[in-house]
């Protein structure tokens, strides 16, 4: 049994795994944890990240910030997101090392899969062939965080365990027009084109004054105007014209239950446990987090269709990118460890739906 005064140190304690990491830890009677914003700590900056574990000295560290985004960003922002990722992993499990942190864990994503993985992906499948070319260089960067986590293992003897997510969505997630993850995404496009649909502009400014959109100043901006920023994003009063063909297949996890397997992870599974799943070459010790169930991006549109209310035509535009055409986790390791999710993916995005109009409304 873990101290349950010991200090836990979550980095990216504001984002929508880290709060839900954050919250679960304290349900499980865990009050001694320690969190720092962007602006309080600067973890890019490799003497700010020395100087926190200087005075803070956790017991243990999760791992959960990371420079994130969807398709577009990926493509667009491809040195921010190896730099900043690589720089942000060096700086904190660094640290962590120096100070004595024998337990921690480490946050990546499935991304970390050969674009033509053999489906469902096991943890076996990682660096067997090319990766997909959009997120690649995201990709890249989670590999080696994975890997410098194992390797301190193997040489040193610490605890560095490392998850590896499918899609997430939950309270406090992404919802930027441009850079959020597709389940997000659809949610508040479909939104607001409702709302277009229905000539709710004072609605479309509540959503705007919550998430502002670059270069637009809805408060003053006539109609017209707000209705051509939107259309930059497919958003139309008759239609809502979405990326890629809607044929690839995707993996869905409420946020809530990849905090319940990460906080078990972290207490209750070792090094060891993971070595003798493993065998004899101690490699890809990994462990998959996700449901072992897929749909396809259109099926997944019209559930969020009929938990909005939105009644206008989707239209798919094929030339944009659709990114991997199928990437499910096999999450039979993750069994054998003793835990499965709860969350099944109709009830997270009519709850996450709910939480995203209360967020606009507060």
């Amino acid at each position: 049994m873990v101290d349950k005064n010991i200090k836990i140190y979550i980095a990216g304690h504001r984002g929508l795994v880290g709060s839900a990491i954050w919250n679960n830890l304290q349900k499980r009677g865990y009050s001694n944890l320690v969190g720092r914003t962007h602006s309080e700590l600067d973890l890019l900056d490799a003497s700010a990240v020395k100087e926190f574990f200087d005075a803070e000295r956790p017991a243990m560290v999760v791992l959960a910030a990371a420079h994130v985004g969807g398709i577009m960003a990926n493509s667009t922002y491809r040195a921010d997101f190896i730099y900043e990722n690589l720089q942000i992993q060096q700086n904190v499990i660094g640290e962590a090392f120096r100070h004595g942190v024998k337990r921690l864990l480490f946050l990546g994503s499935t991304c970390i899969y050969p674009r033509e993985a053999p489906q469902p992906m096991t943890e076996d499948a990682l660096l067997t062939s090319p990766l997909e070319y959009t997120n690649e260089p995201y990709a890249i960067a989670k590999i080696a965080g994975m890997k410098m986590c194992e390797s301190f293992n193997l040489q040193y003897g610490t605890e560095y365990l490392s998850v590896m997510p499918t899609n997430l969505y939950g309270p406090n997630d992404n919802f930027h027009l441009e850079n959020s993850h597709v389940l997000p995404a659809m949610i508040r496009k479909m939104h607001l084109a409702r709302l277009l649909s229905e000539d709710r502009f004072d609605l479309v400014r509540c959503d705007l004054d919550v998430r502002p959109i670059w270069g637009l100043d809805h408060m003053v901006a006539s109609d017209d105007e707000i209705s051509a920023a939107l259309a930059r994003f497919g958003i139309y009063v008759d239609r809502l014209e979405l990326w890629g063909s809607g044929k690839p297949l995707r993996e869905f996890l409420w946020s809530e239950d990849m905090a319940d397997a990460s906080v078990h992870v972290l207490l209750d599974v070792s090094f060891d446990d993971l070595k003798k799943l493993v065998g004899k070459d101690v490699r890809n010790t990994h462990i998959n987090v996700g449901t072992g169930k897929e749909l396809t991006i259109a099926e997944l549109a019209r559930m969020i269709r009929q938990t909005v209310g939105y009644e206008g035509e989707l239209r798919w535009d094929p030339s944009k990118p659709d990114g991997t055409m199928r990437k499910l986790c096999d999450v039979s390791r993750l069994h054998s460890l003793g835990w499965t999710h709860k969350v099944e993916l109709g009830d997270g995005i009519v709850r996450l739906y709910e939480w995203y109009k209360e967020s606009v409304s507060a």
